[in-house]
């Protein structure tokens, strides 16, 4: 069975009382660094909290009522999970999912919220599949697998359908990708209509499978993964995205750890959007490389479900890889009054003091001076290089991470 078109208009019609048409929004501050409009698809806004229901209820819905009483079986990180399990609970059908350890809390509480039987297998999406597989084997439940085939693929493609109709004069759409199902169905619904626009899968450039499986012509398994992102933390393309994303002469790139966290932290602060590091790849790409995607662009913000102690983590990362903080060690005379001294400086110039430390037993130290450790935060790179010239101007010896 392959993915057409006539398949993708038939699950754009399944689910036009179940999904939302989540809506596209201007973003004027990305706008600025592409040098023309962009827009951000809002699939963090879904029902389930992802693109994954369009798929997952696609796939069930076409299932034989036979096939339904033996209930489905998934693997996911999360964001499938959930797709899965309410797409089950909307077409009453028992779902079991098999997720990795570790995976995000919050997503494995919706999932259990949704009626989902959850059972964790392994340490990666793949050793879960693997989990899945086997019960399915014994069980008789169908495998709903997260991306490789034709019925998911055409249910993630209903997210290009509703980009083209909300912005009929898209040249540029960017997807974050990790097993393929939404950006080859994005592909192929998009470029079958408008073969003219550019459609541009992004991968985490530590779980990149892509990449070196188009260059070969053949999905081509990772040894390893390491990324934040693990909606995208796939470690071999799917066949049937994969054969659809070549057959269009798709292009996939990676974006750094850096870029991740940078672009979740801006989509927080300019575009007041909660995203989880996959959700914010396309975003990622833009920021890393603004100049090299012709507008009006659209970014897909994939998925908004994110554990709040990674959101934390993630924040702290995105801040320092943006220059918002600031680590020096500073030497004082070991005499009253010179840390408040030390700490007006800082005060004269906003710098906001998070950590004091003092250091009194170096070998390297003179007697009569005491090293202070500094974590400061600031506004950005500018006003963290002038935090630095001010305390070199008033005479203080100091030291960076980098020196």
């Amino acid at each position: 069975m392959d993915v057409t078109m006539e398949g993708i208009e038939s699950a754009a019609t399944l689910l036009h009382d179940v999904v939302r048409p989540t809506p596209i929004e201007d973003s004027r501050w990305l706008g600025a660094k592409v040098g023309g409009s962009v827009y951000l698809k809002c699939e963090n806004l879904q029902r389930a909290g992802s693109f994954k229901i369009r798929g997952a209820y696609v796939r069930i819905a076409r299932m034989s009522a036979e096939e339904r009483q033996n209930g489905v079986v998934a693997a996911s990180a999360g964001n499938h999970a959930q797709g899965v399990a309410l797409a089950a609970s909307m077409l009453d059908t028992r779902a079991t999912v098999f997720m990795p350890d570790g995976a995000p809390i919050v997503k494995e509480r919706a999932t259990r919220a949704y009626g989902a039987d959850v059972r964790f297998a392994g340490t990666t999406v793949d050793d879960a599949l693997l989990a899945a597989r086997a019960f399915a084997a014994e069980t008789g439940a169908v495998l709903i697998h997260p991306f490789d085939h034709p019925d998911i693929v055409a249910g993630q493609a209903t997210v290009g359908m509703e980009i083209l109709q909300q912005c009929p004069d898209v040249r540029t759409i960017l997807v974050g990708a990790g097993g393929g199902g939404l950006l080859a169905g994005v592909m192929m619904a998009v470029q079958h209509s408008r073969p003219d626009v550019r459609v541009v899968g992004v991968q985490a450039e530590g779980a990149a499978a892509y990449p070196p499986s188009l260059g070969m012509g053949a999905p081509v398994s990772l040894e390893r993964m390491s990324t934040m992102a693990d909606g995208i933390a796939v470690g071999c393309p799917g066949d049937v995205p994969f054969d659809i994303i070549r057959a269009h002469h798709g292009s996939v790139i990676t974006v750094s750890e850096e870029a991740l966290s940078q672009a979740l932290v801006s989509l927080l602060e300019r575009a007041k959007q909660v995203v989880e590091p996959a959700g914010a790849a396309a975003v990622a790409a833009l920021l890393e490389d603004p100049g090299v995607y012709e507008p009006p662009v659209v970014a897909v913000l994939s998925g908004g479900n994110i554990d709040p102690l990674l959101l934390m983590r993630v924040i702290r990362h995105g801040m320092a890889a943006a220059g918002r903080y600031l680590s020096i060690r500073v030497r004082v005379p070991d005499a009253p009054g010179a840390l408040a001294k030390l700490l007006g400086e800082l005060a004269s110039v906003d710098a906001n003091v998070l950590d004091v430390v003092h250091q009194r037993t170096s070998a390297s130290l003179p007697v009569d001076q005491v090293e202070v450790a500094l974590h400061l935060e600031t506004r950005g790179p500018e006003h963290r290089s002038r935090v630095i010239a001010r305390l070199r101007h008033t005479g203080y010896p100091l030291s960076l991470p980098e020196d």
